[in-house]
């Protein structure tokens, strides 16, 4: 299986590195990999079975080490369900990060808002997620282990953490709900109602697999939104990915102070 020959090529060369914390960096956010001391960096492709991360501004790489004290695994970037049509595509780098050791996930990405008070540079802390797309990662799962309770799958523990660290880094931190829709293309504004009537406070094209895989392989699970826009129809400004980049950057010092103060003091059993 791919799974045990990716595993077994990274522990022959970790040198007893065993993360405890798993962290996925979204579009534009790839920079936080330079905060890793004593680095050990795998391209996917020297990896089985991992899978290209070929959109622009995402690196394709793990590193692990650490990072204010906690051992880390950082993926340098994502595939993305409307890459492939494969929703389960970051499957075997989730199920690696679990069998290196790591008992949490941190999710972030870069997503539109919903929201008029959350404009674009602005970090929001999701609380819940919904899945616009009709598909699932683990369609064609044959065990019962498929059925995954999903209620508090954005853990209230790690959340409250993060919220003590932007009180400590004095960030305004949002909160509130993703919706995923699937892509390439940008949501319509009538979408965007439809979104905003559902409860969302932010959108985007990611994420929300990783979690239901995270949760499916028993990791606890927080994901954080740089706001690089405002969603379609809530502003007078073209989308585009080349402007998800460059707004990314805007937050990206609050994202990088907020994750080093969660690693500073993280803790979870």
């Amino acid at each position: 299986m791919a799974i045990n020959k990716t595993v077994e090529f990274m522990r022959s060369k970790l040198e007893g590195c065993k993360p405890k914390v798993g962290i996925i960096l979204g579009s534009g956010l790839g920079q936080f990999a330079d905060n890793v001391e004593d680095q050990i960096i795998f391209s996917y492709d020297e990896l089985p079975g991992f899978p290209d991360a070929s959109v622009k501004g995402h690196a394709g790489r793990i590193i692990l080490g650490k990072v204010q004290g906690t051992e880390v695994a950082v993926l340098q970037g994502r595939a993305h369900y409307y890459e492939s049509g494969k929703p389960d595509i970051m499957r075997l780098p989730i199920e690696t990060l679990k069998e290196l050791g790591c008992e949490t996930l941190l999710l972030t990405n870069a997503a539109g808002s919903l929201r008029l008070e959350a404009k674009p540079g602005s970090v929001m802390l999701l609380t819940d997620h919904i899945n616009f797309t009709g598909v699932n990662p683990l369609f064609g799962e044959p065990e019962t282990s498929r059925f995954v309770d999903m209620v508090n799958a954005y853990d209230p523990d790690l959340r409250h953490q993060f919220h003590q660290a932007a009180i400590t880094q004095n960030i305004k931190l949002h909160s509130g709900v993703y919706i995923w829709f699937c892509g390439p293309s940008f949501e319509t504004p009538a979408e965007i109602r439809a979104a905003k009537i559902l409860g969302a406070d932010a959108v985007g094209m990611s994420t929300v697999p990783e979690v239901i895989l995270a949760r499916f392989f028993g990791l606890n699970v927080a994901a954080i939104s740089i706001i690089t826009n405002m969603a379609a129809g809530m502003s007078d400004k073209d989308l585009s990915h080349e402007q998800t980049m460059e707004n990314a950057s805007m937050a990206a010092n609050d994202l990088q102070a907020l994750l080093g103060e969660f690693l500073l003091n993280y803790k979870k059993t």
